[in-house]
């Protein structure tokens, strides 16, 4: 499990799968920060896994400040399935 930070919105949401840097990852939490105030694009903090993962993320069986931290622009990311759409 690691936070993926996307610099600019590739639109992808929560339960999304996404490509970086040649992995895959399943989101399971997106925030969305930078809206009104901040940077001049958004940046979407992500927690991201593979999906077996799924159930300590559910259980919180993680500590946010120790997860390994990728920040990528949102041309690098390749979205592969959005939340609620067929694989693309």
């Amino acid at each position: 499990m690691k936070r993926i930070i996307i610099h600019g919105d590739p639109d992808v949401r929560k339960e999304g799968v996404v490509e970086v840097e040649g992995e895959e990852y399943t989101l399971f939490q997106v925030t969305r920060n930078g809206d009104w105030h901040g940077p001049d694009r958004v940046q979407l903090w992500c927690i991201a896994g593979s999906p077996d993962e799924r159930e300590d993320f559910e259980r919180r069986n993680f500590v946010p400040q120790f997860l390994e931290v990728d920040a990528v622009d949102a041309e690098d990311v390749t979205v592969k399935k959005r939340a609620g759409d067929l694989a693309i």
